[in-house]
């Protein structure tokens, strides 16, 4: 083996280890976030019998195997969830490692990316992004198929990594490289104009949903206190009215479709305007925070949109605003294009499962997040060959 790739493989095992350690730690967000304890403090301890796990018995998918997945004080069993969450994250970040610079080790015989910087020089950026990303989403898969919930925060943390490296990604790679290779979110005029109106539109409505002028779907306050005498139906009542909950829903988005249609009318209409904003939108750093806005604001919207429409077809709520957070932060990391690919293959991914849960006759309900994650998961590794076949289908078209 020569020297590049005795360091590759040095490279791979590294990640591998390290993505076993991020799984443990996604383990400790799975359990402690949905419960709203300190992800910091106290330190790992068993569940069960509250003793604080010493460090040789927390190595990952090591420790869980010799320990014969029980406490080694109480001997009460350790859920299999922790070895496997564990195992997936490792799996994940050595794979992604190999898949995106196997090549130039030698390890592999294909190029994902053709063309994209090495490690040293951008691509340990991208790989970062991505990785983060998919930590969080099989954390939140996690505990949605436990609580059928995904929390926001996790969500805007992959948002907001999503717009700083598409804005600072420029200073550390190529823009050519990045806009010829698509690896990262940037956008022309068109779509930075349309993501500014959409953003200054969403900052209205959240200031006018502070204040009280517009009201919130599904209020809380309404479950929290309930009067005794004339008790209000919650969403799990058959009567329960999900179509006025979604027009709620709608005069939220209002101002954001106003707002970036506005936008759009004036770029086309104020030829002064239109040229400072061209200059200004296509500055490298501001078109990749646009690209990563866009992106944010399509995956919003497709599953916003299935969620308002299926409601008002069905009478009950379809989907939930977790879904919507989720596909928006995927968005803001691997663009509209691709997020949009991603909400299509989902429902494949779903099928599947509904199938082999009428094998086996069991639940037919999950949650819709894992789908989503998986998608977007498949669109990451799959990019080349899905965007080289949508560049061909259009081409024919």
């Amino acid at each position: 083996m020569t020297n590049l790739q005795i360091l590759g493989v040095i490279w791979a095992g590294f990640t591998l280890a390290v993505g076993g350690c991020i799984g443990s730690f996604l383990n400790v967000v799975i359990y402690r976030l949905p419960r709203e304890l300190s992800l910091a403090k106290p330190g790992s301890m068993c569940p069960s019998c509250g003793k604080s796990i010493q460090w040789y018995d927390n190595i990952p998918v090591l420790a869980w195997l010799m320990l014969g997945g029980k406490c080694r004080y109480c001997k009460v069993k350790i859920s299999p969830r922790y070895i496997i969450v564990e195992f997936i994250t490792a799996v994940m970040f050595g794979g992604l490692f190999l898949l995106y610079f196997g090549k130039e080790f030698g390890l592999l015989d294909f190029s994902v990316r053709n063309g994209m910087a090495d490690w040293a020089e951008g691509g340990w950026l991208i790989y970062l992004l991505h990785v983060i990303l998919i930590a969080a989403f099989l954390a939140g898969s996690a505990i949605d198929l436990e609580l059928w919930v995904i929390p926001l925060s996790i969500c805007w943390l992959v948002t907001a990594a999503g717009l700083i490296v598409s804005g600072a990604g420029v200073f550390v790679i190529d823009f050519k490289v990045i806009s010829t290779y698509d690896l990262l979110p940037f956008t022309g005029i068109k779509g930075a104009t349309l993501a500014v109106g959409a953003l200054a539109g969403l900052v209205i409505s959240l200031v006018l949903l502070a204040v009280g002028i517009i009201k919130p779907s599904y209020l809380e306050e309404s479950m929290e206190k309930v009067d005794t005498d004339n008790p209000e139906p919650t969403p799990d009542d058959p009567n329960y009215n999900h179509r006025v909950e979604m027009l709620k829903e709608i005069v939220f988005l209002l101002p954001i479709l106003f707002c970036s249609g506005l936008m759009y009318l004036a770029v086309a209409k104020f030829q002064g305007f239109s040229d400072w904003w061209l200059g200004v939108s296509q500055i490298p750093a501001v078109a990749g925070v646009c690209g990563a806005l866009i992106g944010y604001f399509v995956g919003c919207g497709v599953v916003w949109a299935t969620r308002i429409l299926g409601t008002f077809a069905f009478g009950k709520e379809a989907m939930g605003l977790g879904d919507v957070h989720l596909l928006g932060a995927a968005g803001a990391v691997i663009g509209p294009m691709m997020v949009t690919v991603a909400f299509f293959i989902a429902p494949f991914i779903g099928l599947t499962w509904a199938l082999y849960q009428m094998f086996f006759k069991k639940t037919r309900q999950i949650p819709y997040g894992p789908f989503l994650s998986a998608a977007v998961f498949i669109v990451i590794v799959g990019h080349n060959p899905i965007k080289k076949y949508i560049s061909e289908m259009f081409f024919l078209m």
